[in-house]
């Protein structure tokens, strides 16, 4: 009967909060908010963080609140962002630029030097912790995986071979963990068409950089030099390239001796003017800073194979017959030919004749000059006295 007792008094006591608990959820029950739950059921779900709110359901609340834009899911991209503009009843908002995550080091196994064999916890947070981790440069990528792991999407992968972090740009969906776990902040969320990039972050004095690593920025200013729109500027021995003003000329890439910076050579253009509309007013040819364009006064002009593409010409032009083309051949350095004060023709262009290198040295031919001036006034002198 004591164990009948007990049961019944525990099922009466369940039964008896079951009601309460249901009372309570109708009394102090939150109304539901139909925009805010369509726009949840847009979101993918993925739970990354990457739009800054906590979770889909953070993000969905903001949305609805006027607080976050339409497309502040950097994982669904356009798509989600239509159909939440659809749930709220609003216009599309235009898509913006993909940003991806971008392993900000070259630093592998066969160009950056080894301090000691690592064996410890194959994490890099744990690996940097001793004595700034295994490879000789600090900055470098250590390649233990950490990325790999919280990365939701399985776009971060490690290269056996190389020991360093690949990321699949397709894959990446910008949310940004891989950012804010690696110690050694060589990730970055750059836009996905930037046509230049630094790859690397060793501010250190460029003899102490090339000592530990061949591919890293030794801080030699040859970009700097380069750059002809004032977009790089040097700060801890790194160029920082201002991508309001970058051109994408990719010049500062052509110059750099260890290659730290990457550009996007396959789709470097150049311009192509339509020589039936072009009037030969030279305006395209005064704004090139590559000595690129020729042509004569009133006659078609032509773009010769060192133009860089930056677009100045094309922007200047007041006929609108100048397009950016993606290029087909290697740019050619060697190809200008120069302004010059007299006009140049496309038919027959000017070919300025080299000088005959001399045959002394300038401090050499001073004391031949000298020498022959004086035999000259010596023999003078001698003429002059058998006269007498």
């Amino acid at each position: 009967m004591e164990v009948l007792y007990a049961a019944l008094v525990l099922g009466g006591m369940g039964a008896l909060f079951g009601i309460l608990l249901t009372v309570a959820s109708k009394v102090f029950a939150v109304p539901s908010n139909p925009r805010r739950d369509a726009v949840r059921e847009a979101l993918p779900g993925a739970n990354c963080g990457g739009c800054g709110y906590p979770g889909c359901d953070g993000c969905a609340d903001a949305i609805v609140a006027g607080k976050a834009p339409l497309n502040a899911c950097p994982v669904g991209g356009s798509e989600v962002a239509k159909k939440i503009a659809a749930a709220l009843g609003q216009e599309a908002q235009e898509e913006g630029v993909k940003m991806v995550a971008q392993v900000l080091c070259q630093g592998d196994l066969e160009h950056c030097k080894v301090k000691f064999n690592y064996s410890g916890i194959q994490d890099c947070v744990a690996a940097s912790l001793v004595n700034d981790g295994s490879k000789s440069c600090k900055y470098a990528c250590l390649g233990l995986g950490t990325c790999v792991r919280v990365c939701p999407f399985d776009a971060i992968r490690i290269d056996p071979a190389k020991g360093i972090a690949e990321v699949d740009r397709e894959k990446c969906q910008s949310c940004g963990k891989c950012v804010d776990v690696c110690p050694k902040h060589v990730i970055q969320l750059q836009p996905m068409n930037q046509p230049v990039r630094l790859l690397c972050r060793a501010a250190d004095k460029g003899i102490l950089v090339s000592d530990n690593c061949r591919v890293g920025c030794i801080g030699c200013e040859r970009c700097f030099n380069a750059c002809k729109f004032g977009a790089i500027e040097m700060k801890d021995h790194l160029p920082i390239i201002d991508m309001q003003k970058c051109r994408g000329c990719m010049m500062c890439a052509e110059a750099c001796p260890t290659n730290a910076i990457w550009a996007d050579w396959d789709h470097r253009k150049i311009a192509e003017i339509n020589k039936n509309e072009c009037i030969g007013c030279g305006l395209c040819k005064r704004q090139c800073q590559f000595e690129s364009i020729v042509g004569e006064v009133k006659k078609p002009h032509e773009v010769l194979d060192a133009c860089t593409g930056c677009g100045k010409c094309a922007e200047k032009c007041p006929k609108k017959c100048i397009t950016m083309k993606v290029r087909e051949h290697t740019r050619d350095a060697f190809s200008k030919i120069g302004t010059t004060p007299e006009a140049v023709s496309v038919d027959k262009p000017v070919v300025q004749e080299e000088k005959p290198k001399p045959k002394y040295s300038p401090e050499v031919q001073a004391k031949i000059d000298a020498a022959l001036k004086a035999k000259k006034a010596k023999e003078e002198a001698a003429k002059a006295s058998e006269t007498k």
